[in-house]
C-alpha cells in the first residue's frame, strides 16, 4: 500500500520542520542612545593587525570628536575580522576601554561556530562583546535605522579614497 509510505515521509518532514527553526537573522537592540545626533558601524571583516589597529583608532577619534552621548559607535567583526574580539586578543585592553566608554563591539556567531566545526574548538571572545548571529545581517539592521556604515580599507594612513563609507538611506559609495 503506498499511502503508508506517504503518510510517514510527511510526517517525518513535519517533524524536521518543527524540529529544526527557521534560520532567520536575529539582530541585537539599538544601543541606548537618545540623544546620538551621529550613527556609526564600523565593519570589521579583516584580520589585519593594521586595519583593526584602524578601526580602533577610528572609534576613538570619533569619541574625542564628538560627546560620546552624541555619537552611537557599533564595531561589527565576523569573518577574520573577530580576531580582534578573542580573548587572547592583544588589543584587548584598547577593545575594553572603548567599551568602557559606550562604543558596542559586536562577534559575529556564525564565525565562531564556523571556528568550532573546523577545529573542534569554541574560541573564546571578550565577555563585554556583543554576540550576533549574523554580522552582515547586523550591519544591514543598523544601515536600515540610520548608521552609517565605514569600512576602513587600507592601513592607518591611508588617503580617505580608501575607506568606503555607506551613508544612511543611500547607495554605496566610495570616499
Amino acid at each position: 500500500m503506498i499511502r503508508g509510505p506517504i503518510f510517514c515521509a510527511l510526517m517525518l518532514a513535519l517533524l524536521v520542520r518543527v524540529a529544526i527553526p527557521t534560520a532567520s537573522a536575529q539582530q541585537v537592540p539599538l544601543q541606548d542612545k537618545p540623544f546620538a545626533e551621529h550613527k556609526i558601524v564600523l565593519q570589521l571583516s579583516d584580520g589585519d593587525a593594521k586595519k583593526q589597529a584602524l578601526v580602533l583608532s577610528v572609534a576613538n577619534n570619533l569619541l574625542k570628536a564628538y560627546d560620546p552621548d552624541k555619537i552611537a559607535i557599533e564595531v561589527v567583526a565576523f569573518g577574520p575580522g573577530i580576531d580582534l574580539l578573542l580573548s587572547s586578543s592583544e588589543r584587548r585592553k584598547q577593545v575594553e576601554s572603548l567599551i568602557a566608554q559606550g562604543v558596542r563591539f559586536d562577534i559575529c556567531l556564525n564565525t565562531v561556530d564556523t571556528i568550532e566545526r573546523e577545529t573542534g574548538k569554541r574560541p573564546e571572545f571578550i565577555q563585554a562583546a556583543t554576540p550576533v548571529q549574523v554580522g552582515v545581517g547586523q550591519i544591514l539592521f543598523l544601515a536600515e535605522n540610520g548608521y552609517t556604515v565605514v569600512r576602513p580599507l587600507r592601513g592607518r594612513c591611508a588617503p580617505a579614497s580608501h575607506s568606503a563609507v555607506v551613508p544612511a538611506n543611500a547607495g554605496t559609495h566610495t570616499a
